[in-house]
């Protein structure tokens, strides 16, 4: 299917009005619950427990048939997500061994369409693209970014858009439009991540600008990244939007400071499903997220999540991604 060309913007992609403003609130009685408040005062309140309800959708024989034989034959979509992630996009519901989210759930619908039996296998970061090129999994859906680099290796199946977000203290003073603003702070952001990339090439722009350099850390988890923060031993926290939001709320102590495209300044980062580069699957995911795009069921998910305003039109297939070198 040929793809068309990621919506572009002209003018830098920051911007300091968080997507959502989220209001969470622990409630026991009914299992656990978080509310989400959208800036035009909408409330959705999301559902913790494990009894997730989730939303499904029919088989497409048509779509199903695309899926390469011997996927077919096993009866199973083996997805891949990662235990790194947190809410809202994959995190474990109050039994503490529910994997619920916005991930799941949207791989959950693309398994239905194509008439498999979804099993979700959670790993750490670096082992989904491990498990992806041994073939141990199918497809990955783990807030997984479209970047130049990674379609060496692997084909995409856009489904969301990619934003990120600088989270610091409240109150801080801090507001982040470019690498200036990060010149000589310490940042902490995951390894291997695109947002890693983009940080190390703001650091870089610095120092040729003769700014000071970003001071970057890492964590093992985001529980150690949170105390680094509370403590003072780093300023800010670049990750994916949707965690930050949502920590912003339940937390209550930080806030986010700046937001940019997961792709750069000039072009709409992009999250997809991913498979192994002519492995035959990426069409058939594809065809799938147009499908729940088309039918409605993509909508309820990112709505019951809080993210609706990270809805994409159209999935395509290894749309234009992050440059290798995001200048």
């Amino acid at each position: 299917m040929p793809t068309r060309p990621a919506r572009r913007f002209a003018t830098a992609a920051l911007s300091f009005a968080a997507a959502l403003v989220l209001a969470a609130c622990g409630n026991p009685s009914d299992g656990g619950t978080t509310e989400v408040k959208a800036k035009d005062g909408t409330r959705t309140k999301i559902n913790l427990s494990a009894d997730q309800k989730r939303i499904t959708t029919p088989k497409v024989d048509s779509i199903a048939a695309q899926v390469p034989a011997e996927i077919r034959k096993r009866g199973t979509l083996e997805i891949v997500d990662s235990s790194d992630s947190a809410a809202p996009l994959t995190f474990y519901a109050t039994d503490n061994k529910t994997v619920i989210g916005v991930e799941p759930d949207l791989a959950y619908l693309v398994a239905d369409v194509l008439g498999l039996k979804p099993h979700l296998n959670t790993v750490s970061w670096e082992n989904i693209f491990v498990g992806l090129d041994s073939g141990k999994y199918d497809v990955g859906f783990s807030n997984i970014t479209d970047t130049e680099e990674r379609k060496e290796k692997y084909d995409f199946a856009s489904y969301r858009k990619d934003d990120l977000a600088f989270e610091t203290k409240k109150n801080s003073g801090l507001k982040v439009t470019g690498p200036k603003d990060v010149a000589g702070k310490t940042v902490a952001v995951d390894t291997g991540t695109n947002q890693e990339k983009l940080l190390v090439e703001w650091s870089a722009e610095n120092v040729k600008a003769g700014r000071e350099p970003v001071k970057i850390k890492y964590y093992q988890n985001q529980s150690d990244t949170y105390l680094a923060l509370a403590s003072g031993r780093i300023d800010l926290f670049l990750g994916p939007n949707p965690t930050a939001a949502y920590h912003v709320a339940s937390a209550g102590q930080t806030e986010i400071v700046g937001t940019y495209s997961g792709a750069g300044a000039t072009l709409q980062g992009l999250i997809a499903a991913t498979t192994k580069k002519d492995n035959g699957l990426v069409k058939a995911v594809n065809s799938a997220l147009n499908e729940i795009i088309d039918n409605g069921s993509y909508a309820k998910v990112l709505k019951r999540w809080g993210l609706s305003a990270e809805a994409i039109e159209k999935s395509e297939i290894n749309p234009p991604g992050l440059p290798k070198t995001n200048k």
